[in-house]
């Protein structure tokens, strides 16, 4: 397409003589806008997409998928209704659970916390929190006096292995002298750690049994906890739990119901982030118009003596062309590879800038993760390199035709 000829005379110019420096300088800047432009669409995207199937995983791991509540505020006779649902295609577990708020206190602080009693047998069937216990173990999560908490909230109350937690539930006994709060020690069986700052400090996990007997609920629970084969099709089960012949009528919530506002949220950032920085790319693409524009210009007698010597229209616009194209494929490449680079050691990046700065780049306590997740798209890296590109050589076509259109003889008269 391009003949020898053509590519030494685009590569002449864009390495231009110290008179015409001015234009090579708006070269490099243009270069280095694509470049810093399709880098950061990179990253940031690809921590977009980082951020949300790691919370995404988190979320749905350490919770169910659809949860199942009576049309009461707790769900008594359960058992016939659980079994009813476990026959139901695309249904891997349902666990009842128990939940309520209460006041957690040891060693002399407190802290708000959310008390979920389940089946202490079937906590190993949720491997976000079976593969994350860092001390003790599930099996010792049994009798009625025994919790397992999180590490950060173990951390915030300095509390080991061992150690005793005293819940206090606002919802106490009602006596002559007023209403009388629910206070009771337990002994900490096991500590987790999934990673998500919000379930690491707030969530204690009692037995089933110790549960109801705590929030006095006899043989009720408060929902069924139900997971799913795939979450994403959790509405066709919800649909199908709806009409099955269940013999007391229940209220579904899925996890899209209870995630909605957060997970839209995202989705809304993330197309402005994209938004906002194809820009980047945009105001670099302008700079390779001007930086022609100006080209074109300066060297209006060599196209003349290129016209006289043979060289054609189409000649003189594929070498301008050339050279516009030249600075945004190499800003592409070069983005491309700084972007790719940055997200596979975005972690390390992290902890190297947190250590020079000495301040917290990423706090778990905003972010609700403890590292900085990156997931990188193929189709969406593609996108953004062709969009570049097409941005690159779509701002070459307006120069490169007005060189093609320099009339020799004007040129070489005002010369």
């Amino acid at each position: 397409m391009f003949n020898a000829f053509e590519r030494m005379m685009a590569l002449r110019y864009l390495r231009a003589r110290r008179k015409e420096g001015f234009v090579s300088v708006i070269a490099g800047f243009s270069l280095a806008g694509i470049a810093l432009g399709v880098a950061t669409l990179i990253i940031v995207m690809a921590v977009m997409n980082g951020f949300r199937q790691d919370l995404m995983g988190r979320i749905l791991g350490f919770n169910g998928h659809l949860y199942v509540y009576g049309a009461a505020e707790s769900l008594s006779d359960y058992d016939p209704l659980a079994q009813q649902v476990r026959g139901i295609d695309g249904v891997v577990a349902v666990m009842p659970t128990v939940e309520g708020q209460v006041m957690v206190t040891a060693e002399g602080e407190s802290r708000g916390a959310m008390v979920r009693g389940v089946p202490a047998e079937r906590l190993g069937e949720r491997p976000m929190l079976a593969r994350n216990i860092i001390a003790g173990s599930l099996a010792d999560l049994t009798g009625t006096d025994r919790a397992m908490i999180g590490a950060r909230l173990a951390e915030r109350l300095g509390l080991r292995l061992g150690d005793g937690i005293t819940l206090i539930s606002p919802k106490g006994r009602v006596t002559a002298f007023g209403s009388v709060p629910r206070i009771k020690t337990y002994e900490i069986a096991a500590i987790y750690e999934v990673g998500m700052f919000e379930f690491d400090s707030s969530f204690v996990f009692l037995p089933l049994e110790a549960a109801q007997i705590y929030f006095q609920m006899q043989d009720s629970v408060s929902y069924l906890d139900v997971t799913v084969t795939d979450p994403d099709s959790v509405r066709e089960i919800t649909g199908n739990i709806a009409s099955a012949p269940l013999n007391q009528g229940v209220r579904l919530r899925d996890w899209r119901h209870t995630n909605s506002t957060f997970f839209n949220a995202l989705q809304v950032e993330r197309n402005v982030m994209f938004l906002i920085l194809t820009l980047i790319i945009v105001v670099a693409a302008f700079n390779i118009i001007s930086g022609l524009i100006m080209l074109v210009k300066d060297k209006g007698r060599d196209i003349a003596i290129l016209r006289t010597m043979g060289a054609t229209r189409g000649a003189v616009m594929r070498v301008f062309f050339l050279a516009g194209a030249s600075v945004g494929v190499t800003g592409t490449t070069l983005g491309l590879i700084l972007g790719v680079v940055f997200c596979e050691n975005i972690e390390s990046i992290r902890q190297v800038l947190q250590s020079l700065t000495g301040t917290e780049l990423f706090s778990p306590e905003i972010y609700f993760l403890s590292q900085m997740p990156a997931e990188m798209d193929p189709g969406e890296v593609v996108s953004v390199a062709l969009m570049s590109l097409g941005l690159s050589l779509a701002a070459t076509l307006y120069p490169s035709w007005r060189a093609a259109r320099t009339d020799p003889v004007e040129a070489l008269r005002y010369e």
